[in-house]
């Protein structure tokens, strides 16, 4: 008997270590369930690339960018590493002062701010988790829009000057996260519209509406009239744009006592032998 009662009791204790039938399944069911989002779930709830539906949608000839010197549209072009050294410097700078508006300038016509501009954006376009908006400001040229090659009727001096709605200037070039401002017509007198309070105010707007996006102002050369001092003053740091064999010390000497050297970031060396 006392045999018989052991034996009932050592198989009950075995008995008592297992799981009902379908127990540890449903565990699993539990924990798979309350799991802890991936990171890539994580990254998908926070954070997704825009859509650009009420922006005027083109698309750009890659060949035609690489003619234009807007290599950066390319994964493998030879210069994008020297884009993104310039990107990133540019974001550790502007992260740790609160900075997104960012004036794009030369000394003097020519030199290359344009193209710059243009490959910078193309730079912070590839990064997570922000966005950037290209503004043609250069209201003598409206050149952005030539060396992408897209056609435009609509640009900041219609939003300044006859009242357009903003959002019917925006274009999106079909490549994610970048949206640009460049065309319509051009006028000669355009430093009055670039200091204007309409240009103080939109610049406020863009610089507060949205944490993730940078906002690249290709604004005319120092030397080559008042646009980009009366500019100088709205923006939160400006870079500089100078060309190997072409600008001369004076000149850069001359441009930067002109502009406010505490918004002064610094220089791109703009070395055109080496394309």
């Amino acid at each position: 008997m006392k045999l018989r009662k052991a034996l009932d009791k050592a198989n009950k204790d075995r008995l008592e270590g297992f799981d009902e039938p379908g127990e540890e399944n449903a565990d699993r069911e539990r924990d798979a369930g309350e799991r802890p989002p991936s990171t890539g779930e994580i990254f998908s709830t926070c954070w997704q690339s825009p859509v650009y539906s009420e922006s005027i949608s083109v698309r750009l000839d890659p060949n035609k960018l690489r003619r234009n010197r807007c290599v950066c549209i390319s994964p493998d072009a030879p210069q994008l590493d020297a884009y993104k050294v310039l990107r990133t410097r540019i974001r550790h700078y502007a992260r740790e002062k609160g900075m997104n508006t960012i004036m794009i300038t030369s000394v003097r016509p020519g030199e290359g701010k344009t193209v710059t501009s243009i490959n910078l954006a193309l730079t912070f376009a590839r990064e997570y988790q922000q966005t950037v908006l290209l503004v043609d400001c250069d209201l003598k040229k409206q050149d952005i829009r030539n060396y992408l090659g897209f056609a435009s009727d609509r640009g900041l001096i219609d939003y300044l000057e006859d009242n357009r709605p903003l959002k019917d200037c925006i274009i999106w070039p079909g490549v994610e996260k970048l949206t640009v401002i460049s065309g319509g017509r051009t006028v000669s007198d355009s430093t009055e519209l670039l200091g204007s309070p309409k240009m103080q105010d939109l610049l406020a707007e863009m610089k507060g509406r949205y944490d993730d996006r940078y906002v690249l102002l290709d604004v005319p050369a120092v030397l080559d009239g008042a646009d980009a001092m009366v500019f100088a003053p709205l923006v939160d740091c400006i870079i500089m744009v100078v060309e190997k064999g072409v600008t001369s010390l004076n000149d850069v000497k001359k441009a930067v006592e002109l502009l406010p050297k505490e918004k002064f970031l610094g220089f791109v060396f703009n070395d055109r032998s080496r394309e």
